[in-house]
């Protein structure tokens, strides 16, 4: 199942286990150290597995059965991944870095004057929402906010796109008007030119 399959509920029963599991895990963090919550997790793991197991095996010394280990299926996976997957997946995750690293240079170092003042209000406006929420609540209300925000702009399509639309036009003429009123560098070699 992809991604997109899960925040759209295109199977309710499998999204609703990752967005329950997913949201008792980061509220599980809210309240609780990591360590505890690893260690509570694979206990609680760990005790329904070995009662299914007790109970299959009395269920098949009672019937007189031999069915065998019931987790005989997920046994026999293979849980190592190959050095070519490896290789494969640190490969992408090293140019995703690659190229923050050279975004973020070209960020602190002033490259775009107007990409940096972005940055510079977007760094602003993060020491705000740090203020008011902790780490671990961003990221349960950007949990929900996947798992929720997808389907309503899906169920209410017409309306979300026209109100961005408006916005989106009053932020080009915001900037359009603020590059015509301030003198920059880059707009002084463009006239002399």
């Amino acid at each position: 199942m992809k991604l997109g399959d899960l925040v759209y509920w295109k199977d309710v029963k499998k999204s609703g286990v990752v967005f329950g599991v997913g949201l008792v895990l980061l509220l599980s963090f809210a309240c609780c150290s990591i360590i505890s919550v690893i260690a509570y997790s694979s206990l609680a793991v760990l005790l329904g597995t070995f009662s299914f197991r007790v109970y299959k095996n009395i269920l098949q010394a009672v019937q007189k059965t031999s069915e065998g280990h019931p987790f005989d299926e997920y046994l026999k996976w293979e849980v190592q991944p190959s050095k070519e997957k490896v290789h494969e997946f640190v490969d992408i995750i090293l140019e995703h870095f690659n190229q923050t690293v050279v975004k973020l240079r070209d960020l602190f170092l002033v490259q775009d004057i107007f990409d940096s003042i972005k940055f510079g209000v977007f760094l602003w406006s993060l020491t705000y929402i740090g203020a008011w929420f902790n780490g671990i609540t961003v990221l349960i209300l950007a949990f929900i906010s996947v798992f929720s925000l997808p389907k309503l702009y899906e169920m209410n399509k017409t309306q979300v796109d026209q109100y961005l639309q408006l916005a989106c036009t009053h932020i080009q003429e915001l900037i359009s008007t603020v590059k015509a009123k301030i003198p920059f560098p880059a707009a002084r070699k463009d006239k002399s030119q």
